[in-house]
């Protein structure tokens, strides 16, 4: 029988033993509550004592962490729809401000904590136009709304370090990829016309200058024509005349066969009738 009873204080020390000792891990810190109150917060890694039974320890993960998010849309100063996929990074600040808003469930303090990081991005995405918010700095969005995240934040004894938005879309659903496609086609239609009229404008200018190259050209041939037709006319008849002054019967003899040339030519039809006396037939005659 003592020895039983000994055995049952045995247990009920290492029970109590047990029950009144814990450990805090690096990255971590601690809450103890008394009957459910809170009696000593903030306690930093390391073993700690508390009264079994009665008090009961809470830890808590006060690394960063990432807070997720779903892909929220948004309207930007235009009424454009656009869908911004984010994520938070956060960390446990004050253990006794969590644990009496979100009874420490991080579940909680992530939906509590979602809303606040939305409406504080739907501020800065509302204040710009759709080509500021796609391509601009995604930095400054987020810098000049995380102080005011940090004061939401801070009820729920959390701090926000960073905020990124991983990419911001827009909607397969909504006219925006429309309207966005239309205006891109309708800027490269612009640049097409633009550099159509340029090309006509360069092409006429291009056939205008041959044009009046050509003309240039034909009338300095023509001009180098008439004068080696001149020269070659003038040549010939120098030619001729040293002819008819060195022999002028073989000249009027060749002169006459080129009229006969001309006449008889057999490619007209027509009929001469001439004076058997005519000084035209004088090389046809047999007295000569």
């Amino acid at each position: 029988m003592k020895l039983q009873m000994g055995l049952g204080a045995l247990l009920v020390a290492v029970v109590l033993m047990f029950g009144s000792v814990f450990v805090v891990s690096e990255g971590h810190t601690a809450i103890v509550l008394h009957l459910g109150r809170i009696s000593r917060v903030n306690l930093q890694p390391g073993l700690h004592f508390k009264w079994p039974l009665v008090e009961t320890a809470r830890i808590f993960d006060t690394r960063l962490q990432v807070l997720p998010a779903e892909p929220e849309r948004y309207l930007t100063s235009e009424r454009k729809d656009v869908s911004v996929d984010f994520f938070a990074v956060g960390q446990i600040e004050d253990a006794r401000a969590f644990y009496r808003a979100t009874g420490g469930d991080e579940g909680a303090a992530v939906d509590r904590l979602a809303p606040i990081i939305k409406d504080a991005l739907r501020n800065e995405i509302n204040s710009r136009t759709l080509q500021q918010a796609v391509s601009g700095d995604r930095t400054a969005i987020v810098r000049s709304q995380l102080d005011t995240i940090n004061r939401g934040a801070a009820t729920l004894g959390v701090r926000i370090t960073d905020l990124r938005i991983k990419q911001i879309d827009l909607p397969t659903d909504s006219r925006v990829i429309d309207d966005v496609y239309n205006r891109m086609r309708a800027q490269r239609q612009q640049v097409a016309s633009r550099l159509r009229a340029e090309g006509e404008e360069q092409a006429n200018e291009v056939r205008a200058r041959a044009d009046s190259d050509r003309q240039v050209i034909l009338a300095e041939a023509e001009r180098d024509a008439q004068k080696l037709r001149g020269e070659g006319d003038a040549e010939a008849t120098r030619l001729y005349a040293e002819a008819a002054n060195r022999d002028p019967a073989f000249y009027a003899f060749q002169r006459s066969l080129e009229a006969y040339r001309a006449a008889f030519d057999g490619k007209h039809s027509s009929v001469i009738v001439l004076d058997r006396n005519d000084p035209f037939l004088q090389y046809m005659k047999a007295d000569r």
